[in-house]
Parts: structure tokens; C-alpha cells; sequence
């Protein structure tokens, strides 16, 4: 066995990869190939049990669940469901839903599942915003997909007629993994994986190592777009990627990196403003080194005091697991990383109100999937002991973490079960 194949056995026998082996495993190989109080009890939406075939609107049909609050408190949740985009609001923290409302008019082939998923945000005004990536059936190039926007203005009632946010031909060069963040003055920002620069490189017999990352923004609201523009090249093909809008409302996107030598660790930048990106910063070097993608992205929040914190995976040879990392210098470097969880963890996100930070992830011990939760109170310079939060035997969603701007709530989905929202701060 040669020294790749020893690595990706390695690879595939990480529990944390276990974790994504309903709806991932698939999908990674052919890639591979390729290159308890009160206040913590769960709310749950009434709905059937899962059936053998799924069609319409029901909530049960859906493999993941993207969540948000918008600013008068109500919990918005976006979910496929037969080739259609459904959007439902509960006003008493998930217990009760309304009836769900379709965005896309004519069904697409959305993807929604694992890292890959639609993304919803509200703007001051609560106006809402969604982007989602569209499958392109019969394309001439594998993993091919365009990046879909559409807006509402009346409170979720109706949808803007989709739009296809990219400008490069689908069927050239892959646009996948979107990531959407909402300015102070109502910028619309969103960045996604994109191929044109490895399909051109191939086309010029260059090397080109991974994919870009590239974005396009709007400053009428989703009216209108910008032209699409390099962030950076050589990103991780299939890692989701994450965008946030620091305190002087500039966009920040954070992604795993493929930096010199095939090392794949995790990268950061800082726009200097909405037109301009800037330098990229480093967040991590455990030099893992692998050519193929992890299906493990950054997670990352800023704090209200300007604080960066960012949560990522690991299988290097000297560093395995999930670690953490905080930067008070806008991203220029974060403190010495914190390993905070090893064998059977996978997928963490992070979440920062105030001084108050919190990561979850997901555990797997070789027969339940958990959710893990730990706590700092300092701005991640300390951290409390892990709590589990949630536990089932049955294939699971990630777990994500949302707030009311508030309290903190960890946000997950069980199949065949339905959707939980439980919150995780006593205020």
C-alpha cells in the first residue's frame, strides 16, 4: 500500500468522517478520486413521520435545516423538499410553525446536504435574503452548479424571481458551496467555491491546485449585482466556507486553504471594503497535508467587541481533531490553538455574544451521534467542561448554533425525526 492510499485509509477510518457517512461518504469518494432546565428543553415542530418517499413540503422530507432569527424575535427555517426551496417561521422559538412557502417557482436540483446547503439572513429593515446552489443537469463538466439569489420585502409572503449570481457559464467551471452575509447599510454579499481558474489552467496545461474563491456583492439590496471577483485562488474544492461582516462593516471570509505543498490548512481575509479584497491571513497550521478534500470547513463568528473566533478540523499526522482559535487583531493572527475535542468529533460551530463564546459539534462513539457543547465566558481564553446536549442513533444533521441577539440556541435536525431548537444560555 502506497503512502496515499495508507493516508486515506486513515482518512475514511476517522470517526469524524463517520459522522457524514449517510450523506457524504458517496459523494467524498468520487471527489477523492478526483483530486437541562427549563430553558434548555427542546422545542420540536409537529410533522409525520418520514416516509418512504418524500414529495412536497413537508419538513420531514428535508436532510438539513438552516436557521434564523429575524430582528422582532421569530425563528425562520429554510429547507428542500422535492426540488423546491420552503421557508416556515415559528413566533414562540419552534414549538408551532406557519405553513411553509415555496421560493423557487420551477423545481431545481438544490443542494442540501452536509456542508453544502441554502443559507438564509435578514437586513435591518427585516428584509429577507437566501442563496442556494442549483445543480445543472447534463452538464458537460462534473460537480457543476450555478449560485442562486432571491429576496423577500414583505415579510416572507413573496420571493424576488430567482437569479443566477455567478457570471461564468455552469457548464465551464463549478460554482458551489455559497456563503451569504448582509451589510449594516443592507450590502448583499456572497462568496462561494468557483472552478474557472482551475478549468482555464487546464485548458493552458498550468497546474492549478484546488479551486477560487469568489464573490459578488450588491449595494441596492439584491436589486442588482456587481461583477464577479477573485478572492482567492487555490481554496479546498468541497469545504464549506463561511462569511461574516465585521464592526466597521466590512466583509470577512474564512475557508480551508490549499497553501504550498499541498497543505491544506484553513485561511482567512478581510476586505478593505466592499470592492477591494485584501491579504490573506492564516488561521491554522496543523500542515496537513492531503490531496483530496476533508468535507470539514471553518466555522467562525465575530463578537460584538470585534473579537474573531474560528473552529476547525484536523487529521494531520501531529495534530488530529477540533480545534479552536481567537484573534484580537482583525484576523492578523489567532492565539495558539486549542484542541478541544479528538476521536469520533466532527463538524464544530462557533458562536460569540459579548464575552460569552460557544462551540458544538457533533460525537460519534461508534454506535449514537451526540451533540457536545463547551463554554467560555472570557472570550475564549478559558473554556468550561463539555456537556452533551442531544443524543440519537438515527442519521443526523449537522448542528449549528443561532441567537435572537440574546440567548444562544443550538439549532439541529434528526431523521426521521423533526426539527429541534434548544436553548443553551440562561439569559
Amino acid at each position: 500500500m502506497n503512502k496515499s492510499s495508507r493516508f486515506q485509509a486513515q482518512f475514511y477510518l476517522s470517526a469524524a468522517l463517520l459522522l457524514a457517512l449517510a450523506g457524504c461518504a458517496n459523494q467524498a469518494t468520487t471527489e477523492h478520486a478526483n483530486h437541562a432546565d427549563a430553558d434548555k428543553k427542546m422545542a420540536t415542530a409537529n410533522v409525520k413521520p418520514e416516509a418512504e418517499t418524500c414529495v412536497g413540503s413537508q419538513l420531514e422530507c428535508a436532510k438539513t435545516v438552516t436557521t434564523a432569527f429575524d430582528n422582532k424575535g421569530a425563528l425562520w427555517i429554510a429547507y428542500v423538499s422535492d426540488k423546491y426551496l420552503y421557508l416556515q417561521s415559528s413566533k414562540d422559538k419552534g414549538q408551532t410553525f406557519g405553513p411553509a412557502v415555496k421560493v423557487n417557482p420551477i423545481q431545481e436540483g438544490i443542494a442540501a446536504r452536509d456542508e453544502s446547503r441554502p443559507k438564509i439572513k435578514f437586513d435591518s429593515e427585516n428584509n429577507l435574503y437566501l442563496t442556494w446552489t442549483s445543480d445543472i443537469p447534463n452538464a458537460k463538466e462534473r460537480h457543476n452548479g450555478n449560485v442562486r439569489f432571491s429576496r423577500s420585502t414583505d415579510g416572507g409572503k413573496t420571493f424576488s424571481e430567482p437569479v443566477t449570481v455567478n457570471d461564468e457559464n455552469p457548464e465551464v467551471a463549478g460554482h458551489r458551496f455559497d456563503s451569504l452575509a448582509i451589510g449594516k447599510k443592507g450590502e448583499v454579499f456572497i462568496a462561494w467555491l468557483d472552478a474557472r481558474d482551475k478549468v482555464a489552467a487546464k485548458k493552458a496545461n498550468v497546474e492549478h491546485l484546488g479551486s477560487s474563491v469568489y464573490y459578488a456583492w450588491s449595494d441596492d439590496g439584491g436589486k442588482h449585482f456587481h461583477p464577479n471577483k477573485q478572492v482567492a485562488a487555490h481554496s479546498c474544492e468541497c469545504c464549506r466556507l463561511q462569511t461574516e461582516i465585521a464592526p466597521d462593516n466590512s466583509p470577512v471570509v474564512v475557508w480551508r486553504h490549499v497553501f504550498e505543498g499541498g497543505i491544506r490548512d484553513h485561511a482567512l481575509l478581510k476586505f478593505k471594503d466592499w470592492n477591494t479584497p485584501a491579504e490573506i491571513s492564516r488561521i491554522s497550521y496543523e500542515n496537513w497535508k492531503i490531496d483530496a478534500c476533508p468535507h470539514h470547513g471553518t466555522g467562525f463568528s465575530i463578537g460584538n467587541d470585534g473579537s474573531y473566533h474560528a473552529v476547525w478540523f484536523s487529521n494531520s499526522a501531529t495534530h488530529q481533531g477540533l480545534f479552536y482559535g481567537y484573534s484580537n487583531n482583525q484576523g492578523k493572527n489567532f492565539s495558539k490553538p486549542v484542541n478541544f475535542a479528538k476521536e469520533g468529533a466532527g463538524h464544530p460551530h462557533v458562536l460569540a455574544i459579548g464575552k460569552r463564546v460557544f462551540i458544538v459539534w457533533q460525537q460519534f462513539d461508534g454506535k449514537q451521534t451526540s451533540v457536545q457543547l463547551i463554554k467560555s465566558n472570557d472570550s475564549g481564553k478559558t473554556w468550561g467542561k463539555a456537556e452533551v446536549l442531544a443524543k440519537t442513533d438515527k442519521k443526523a444533521d449537522q448542528p449549528f448554533l443561532v441567537s435572537d441577539g440574546k440567548a444562544a440556541y443550538l439549532s439541529w435536525k434528526v431523521a426521521p425525526q423533526d426539527y429541534h431548537l434548544q436553548r443553551i444560555t440562561d439569559k
